[in-house]
């Protein structure tokens, strides 16, 4: 497998002290063009973690990349207090047979796209590829065994020495195929497609650019997005002066060939005004906090809806499918007590957060036996 460029990937180290420099250097890092924000917990004794978690908390918050949580995982425990955090990712150190153990259980309960795995050199990836493979979704290795490390598998990969080496899924990613030609879309008089920007991890709508054919085969070959500058009569790659690139996620066409549709990630503000999304000012006043809510959870079942119908490798939904209702169930009893456990806890987030996963499995139960909102809604209305 051949090289891929390298991307920055910025990793910051804590130990409970200097949390105002900390998080003002996560804040100058975050647009950098970095994809991720990797943060190593060095801190001892139990006062001095706690405080490293609250800066990590900090950092979460400003960050606007994700952000993967490292060090001082010893048991299931520190996982979920990372992920509580606000993390993207923890991550388990195979140089400790505990955390080798705990890697099924952490991933089977947090989910597989939630868990990364550092490898401190190639031997140990060869002896637990499999288990790695079946239940993290990224590796975190030295700079030495990256490019052997990168032959042995498609996960992608990030070197502790800041760079991203050869990810096979973002290798993909930076060199698209199109199922569609540029002969196959309706341009305008000048020669240029709208494409619609949305953030591919929140689907917040973030700009309307314009491509002409060089900018598509650009946007295709780098796997960034590149537009054609109407006001300069030029290609615009963005983010290239800034730092606040677009990295292509998926791209799509609608139903007349004229629109394009393009899901990124988004490295810093997609507006000229600094704004993270060009759509920062309101004409109409926006709905109500019950119908966001409604709006929310709708969309989540029918993305575990659409998985139910295609499944998709990897997915933890199709996990719990496949493993049927028994697993299920088992899952909602387990979320149904980590809520009480939770609530016995002054901070408020955490009980947020095992809300949140009740629902999540509900919602997997609801598809499972054929249930709807619509059908909730009912019975709640005849209450």
């Amino acid at each position: 497998m051949g090289m891929t460029e390298e991307v920055r990937i910025p990793c910051l180290h804590i130990d409970g002290t200097g949390s105002d420099t900390v998080v003002q250097k996560a804040i100058t890092e975050r647009d950098c063009g970095a994809l991720r924000l990797i943060v190593f917990d060095h801190s001892e004794g139990d006062a001095a973690h706690e405080a490293s978690l609250e800066q990590l908390r900090q950092i979460c918050a400003e960050a606007i990349v994700p952000v993967i949580g490292a060090g001082n995982v010893k048991r299931v425990e520190d996982i979920k207090k990372l992920i509580y955090a606000g993390c993207a990712m923890a991550v388990l150190n195979f140089r400790k047979d505990s955390n080798i153990e705990m890697l099924q259980e952490v991933s089977e309960r947090f989910g597989k796209n939630r868990i990364a795995v550092y490898v401190p050199d190639a031997e140990v990836f060869k002896q637990n590829k499999e288990l790695i493979e079946t239940f993290a979704d990224l590796l975190i290795c030295d700079d030495a065994y990256a490019e052997v490390i990168c032959r042995l598998t498609k996960m992608g990969i990030f070197s502790c020495n800041t760079s991203l080496r050869a990810a096979q899924p973002l290798q993909s990613d930076l060199s698209l195929q199109p199922h569609f030609t540029w002969a196959d879309m309706k341009t305008d008089a000048a020669g240029l497609v709208p494409c619609v920007v949305q953030d591919d991890a929140t689907g917040e709508v973030l700009m309307l650019a314009y491509m002409n054919e060089e900018s598509f085969a650009e946007t295709c070959r780098s796997g960034r997005m590149t537009y054609w500058s109407r006001s300069r009569q030029e290609l615009w790659k963005k983010g290239l002066t800034s730092g606040h690139l677009q990295f292509v996620r998926s791209m799509q066409i609608d139903c007349d060939n004229d629109t394009l549709l393009a899901r990124v990630t988004q490295i810093g503000a997609a507006c000229h005004t600094g704004n993270r999304t060009c759509f920062y000012r309101s004409l109409v006043d926006p709905v109500s906090e019950k119908k966001q809510m409604a709006s929310v959870l709708n969309d989540v079942y029918q993305v575990i809806l659409d998985r139910q119908q295609h499944p998709k490798e990897g997915s933890y939904t199709n996990y719990l499918f496949d493993k049927g209702i028994d697993k299920i169930l088992k899952k909602l009893g387990e979320e149904a007590t980590e809520i009480i456990i939770a609530s016995k806890n002054p901070e408020k987030q955490e009980t947020v957060y095992e809300m949140s996963d009740f629902l999540y499995h509900m919602m997997v139960l609801m598809a499972e036996k054929g249930i709807t909102w619509d059908d909730l809604a009912r019975e709640l209305a005849n209450r």
